[in-house]
């Protein structure tokens, strides 16, 4: 693996808090609890992983014993709320240049405290060269199990592998031609040393510049060929003829083109021998540079004529720690968890390039950190989902819509203080409760910086992600449920309107019911205090209710309008269990959602009722949806199952769902999938194909996303689909 950075094991004079401008509890986090460490040395950089556990604050809810009280007293909740100490466990993954090395051995000895830590797992060449350096500061048992050699000779060598199952694969081939040519010959043309560098001036260059074209050889005759004038007829072609000076910049991008084409080809020549669909890629030359990404993914297209995937592993330089983390976690089963990346503790994608993001590079220096949870049940794919390779939650990705994305990181940014405000109101006992929502603003908006200038930092760029991160920031400074007391008290007010709502309902005939009923679930679905339209109401007008909601929606026929067809299958045989994944609390999920599962109970449906694990927003969680049903008598429905989705997301991914629903869903051979709310229906899986039947509804409650689907604010989507035969 190529990498960048002088070696050595530095003076053991050095101070890593000298030597770095992030404070080192601020890199090594949670060392004091760590229990298992793991470490890939390459040339240049240091990988370590380490297992720690993390206290934290969650919010509870618990029903009060109502025996012997009114539980229909105005002045009483549905339940009551509590904030308790939670340990759970992460991993962390930290990467340095190996100058630092010295230094951060120092630091973890100093700060490690728990004694279970007796073997340090070890990987790559360096493995070898600091084996003594490791043992002398550490003074623990050392197990060196051998340089992963594929891992480790990517500079000199492009190795291809076909992979058929976990423990079950293929070296087939490899190239002399990839990262370290780039940098070897870019240093040569350029004389610059620094790989980032090189990748720099390749970003800001010109290759048809410096290489000869097919509109250079045919002139206008390429058309009749059939092939595209601006295709690479030879790289580097005009050097030999042009009696000037060639540009740096155009002399790297040229190279870049060069060496991505030719490994895209030498790829797409294996997977086509080999009969593969999906090529992923790895090594330093990658690293998540969006040039060369882009080159290697229109040669891959090119030569198989979109018959082949380039795929890209976004924390590829991790996979020495993980392998040998693993090697020594046999015993901990990690196989039966799953995991979810903290973006609140992670830095992302970083650049040494200075003015592609000066900020988040001071801030950092040249430490990049990675930090996963585990998560409490492990997650699958929904059985429905139609093909789950295919399977991509975001209906937008703002890493290539440059329009959307400056519009929802503004959008963002211009939400932040109202956040923090609700932060801070939630828990008006703490002394310190406005400092940590001080501290949570500066962390998601240096986060929210860092995506302007680098919006593949933390992957693929959507709205999810970005609610996701606000989230994950929350709970990183003790915000664990801001939204808790909100929902404590509109669904306590929803609750004391159903029977009205119910004996209104009943009141109607069958066709005009089914009317109402959806209206209803739209007018609950307005109740989303993560849209600014609607909080701005709520907070404005505290008499804004269930009725005005409805007034609020767009008259038929809707932007997005299939309940003529959604009405004629209700006149047809019913289903078998309708799955139906909630989205808001109060009014949303009792005078909306409720009534609507219990015209589908009526029908002779079995109902699955998914609600997030944890909470975001003012979602409805798994925990508030027990208690609420068995207020109204809901809970005693047998046919009703009230489930988790292993989620704390306002979105919703059906590839990584609680795999007790997934079991669930099978066993009771769900045919019907109701999806509801902007960020389960809109943001995420607008496009989701299924197995079954699905309704996918939601009210738009954004003016630029509702302008530019083609409709105004409170535009409705009603989308039934039903798969082909």
């Amino acid at each position: 693996m190529a990498e960048r950075g002088a070696s050595g094991s530095g003076s053991s004079g050095d101070s890593l808090d000298k030597s770095i401008t992030l404070p080192p509890d601020e890199i090594f986090r949670n060392l004091e609890n760590a229990k298992r460490f793991a470490i890939d040395i390459g040339g240049s950089l240091t990988k370590l992983a380490y297992y720690s556990t993390v206290q934290h604050k969650v919010a509870r809810v618990r029903s009060f014993d109502y025996s012997g009280k009114d539980a229909e007293q105005d002045h009483e909740p549905p339940y009551e709320i509590s904030v308790q100490e939670e340990v759970t466990a992460r991993l962390h993954f930290v990467k340095f240049e190996n100058t630092y090395i010295e230094a951060c051995l120092d630091f973890i000895k100093d700060h490690l405290v728990n004694t279970e830590t007796k073997v340090i797992q070890a990987t790559g060449g360096g493995a070898y060269k600091f084996k003594d350096l490791i043992e002398e500061k550490l003074r623990g048992v050392t197990h060196v199990w051998g340089p992963v050699i594929w891992a480790h000779s990517l500079t000199q060598l492009r190795l291809h592998f076909q992979v058929e199952t976990e423990d079950r694969f293929e070296w087939i081939g490899g190239s002399s031609i990839g990262g370290g040519t780039f940098w070897g010959l870019g240093a040569l043309l350029t004389k610059t040393k620094k790989f980032d560098e090189l990748l720099h001036l390749a970003s800001k260059g010109q290759h048809a510049n410096v290489d000869m074209l097919v509109q250079d050889v045919y002139g206008g005759a390429h058309q009749t060929l059939g092939l595209s004038g601006n295709l690479i007829a030879s790289s580097f072609g005009k050097s030999a003829t042009a009696d000037r000076e060639f540009s740096k910049e155009d002399m790297a991008k040229s190279l870049l083109h060069m060496i991505s084409n030719d490994i895209g080809q030498l790829a797409c020549l294996y997977a086509k021998l080999h009969c593969l669909d999906r090529v992923y890629f790895g090594g330093f030359f990658i690293r998540g540079h969006p040039v060369t990404m882009r080159t290697i993914t229109y040669s891959i297209n090119f030569f198989s004529k979109g018959e082949v995937q380039a795929l890209f592993l976004r924390h590829e330089g991790y996979l020495g720690a993980i392998g040998a983390f693993l090697k020594g976690a046999e015993q901990d089963n990690p196989n039966q968890y799953s995991w979810g990346e903290n973006y609140a503790g992670s830095s992302g994608l970083m650049s040494s390039s200075p003015e592609l993001c000066p900020t988040q590079r001071a801030r950092s220096g040249t430490f990049d950190l990675l930090e996963m949870d585990r998560l409490e049940r492990p997650l699958v794919n929904l059985p429905l989902l139609l093909d789950p390779s295919s399977y991509v939650p975001d209906t937008v990705d703002l890493t290539d819509d440059a329009l959307a994305r400056k519009y929802w990181l503004t959008c963002f940014e211009e939400a932040l203080d109202g956040v923090v405000k609700r932060a801070v109101a939630s828990q008006p006992g703490s002394v310190d409760a406005a400092e940590r929502a001080e501290k949570f603003r500066q962390k998601y908006w240096s986060k929210l910086q860092t995506l302007r200038h680098q919006p593949f930092a933390y992957g693929t760029l959507t709205v999810r992600s970005l609610l996701d991160t606000r989230e994950h920031c929350l709970n990183e400074f003790n915000f664990p449920d801001p939204y808790s007391k909100v929902k404590q008290k509109e669904n306590g007010v929803a609750l004391k309107c159903f029977p009205r709502v119910i004996r209104c309902l009943d009141a109607l005939g069958w066709e005009e019911r089914q009317l109402a009923l959806v209206k209803g679930l739209l007018a609950g679905n307005v109740f989303d205090w993560g849209a600014k339209a609607v909080s701005d109401v709520l907070e404005s007008d505290p008499q804004f209710g269930f009725e005005e909601a409805k007034m609020k929606l767009q008259e038929r026929p809707w932007l997005v309008d299939s309940y003529s067809k959604w009405l004629q299958r209700l006149k047809g045989p019913p289903h078998k269990c309708a799955l139906i994944f909630a989205d808001n609390s109060g009014i949303d999920v009792i005078l909306g959602v409720f009534p609507f599962v219990r015209e589908l109970l009526s029908r002779g449906t079995e109902v699955i009722l998914a609600c997030n694990s944890g909470p975001a927003l003012n979602d409805v969680t798994y925990c508030e949806s027990l208690i609420v049903a068995e207020y109204r008598g809901l809970g005693e429905e047998e046919r009703l199952l009230l489930m988790q989705t292993g989620s704390s997301s306002p979105c919703l991914d059906l590839s990584r769902l609680d795999k007790g629903l997934a079991v669930l869903v099978r066993e009771r051979g769900a045919d019907l999938v109701v999806i509801e709310g902007m960020g389960r229906a809109v943001h995420t899986n607008y496009y989701a194909a299924l197995r079954c039947e699905s309704l996918k509804l939601a009210v738009i409650k954004n003016s630029w996303l509702a302008e530019r689907l083609g409709g105004r604010l409170f535009s409705v989507i009603f989308k039934y689909e039903v798969p082909a035969e």
